[in-house]
């Protein structure tokens, strides 16, 4: 186990960004570094523990989806360090295993969903109007019932809180019809997939979160790319529409602190030690089974 890493710290290199999950650099005029750090928040609160491993399993996870699709186009250049440009390499014990260097992009403003079952904000909108952002869909299913045509549901991109959902008409207006119809073919096309893949190998993929920016007039994929902090992964094994499933994602922390008398507002209380371990278990599983390999 490698230690946990919560924040990076790379004096001379000029910080880009500090999210939730990444901490991205600015390296020369036309690439980042992204680094995935072990954080975690739950309820848009980021927890003082952070999950061993995570960012580990979030690069790697990315990494092999790249390079699985490589007739999607991508910001992805490297991942070794010792390819990295000379100022980058001192901090190889921050970086290694748990960093990309990227080509730079201009991100699209909505976050782009794909949905194949009906889970989280997608089954609580369909209990509510008996459609899934503007998508109506057939009488008489329940929680975690597979949609045998997966939705795109593209959201906002909130700086704070939570992204909200937005229908079709919304997201021409917001980007175009051709970008529009471009990045809706290209997140479901994505899905499929990656769900046909993971399925074959022990995985339900409910649904995911990409990205997509512009370099030189082609729409790339950025950020991360189906990991578990992006998507809803299941276990197919034990698959029972009807209720709620197990994930191998934070799901776990979620529950923890959902039995807690805690406003979901910081400061966050305390994760026990074993919840925080078997979190990173969970990630880690994840992993082995999508690319049949554990985490070295």
């Amino acid at each position: 186990m490698t230690p946990v890493l919560r924040e990076t710290h790379l004096p001379g290199i000029k910080l880009h960004s500090r999210g939730k999950v990444r901490d991205v650099y600015e390296v020369g005029a036309d690439q980042l570094l992204v680094v995935a750090t072990d954080r975690l928040s739950a309820f848009d609160v980021v927890m003082e523990e952070g999950i061993p491993d995570k960012g580990r399993v979030l690069t790697q996870l990315s990494i092999f989806w790249f390079h699985l699709f490589p007739d999607i186009p991508n910001h992805f250049l490297t991942a070794s360090v010792d390819e990295y440009p000379a100022e980058l390499r001192p901090f190889s014990d921050q970086l290694t295993a748990r960093s990309m260097l990227v080509k730079k992009a201009k991100p699209f403003p909505i976050e782009c969903v794909a949905r194949g079952y009906l889970a989280g904000s997608g089954w609580k909108d369909y209990r509510a109007s008996g459609a899934l952002c503007g998508v109506r869909l057939p009488a008489g299913l329940v929680e975690s019932s597979r949609l045998e045509q997966p939705i795109f549901t593209p959201a906002t991109k909130a700086v704070t809180g939570h992204d909200e959902n937005i229908n079709w008409e919304e997201t021409v207006a917001t980007l175009g019809q051709e970008a529009a119809e471009k990045l809706r073919d290209g997140t479901l096309d994505l899905y499929c997939r990656a769900r046909q893949y993971a399925g074959e190998r022990g995985i339900l993929i409910a649904d995911t979160k990409l990205e997509w920016g512009v370099r030189e007039g082609q729409v790339i994929l950025i950020d991360e790319v189906l990991t578990p902090d992006s998507s809803r992964f299941w276990p197919a094994d034990g698959y029972a529409p009807g209720r709620s499933q197990p994930s191998f994602d934070k799901q776990f922390v979620r529950d923890y602190l959902e039995s807690l008398k805690w406003n979901k507002r910081p400061p966050p209380p305390p994760l026990p030690s074993e919840v925080v371990n078997k979190t990173a278990d969970k990630y880690r599983d994840a992993y082995r089974l999508l690319t049949g390999s554990s985490l070295s």
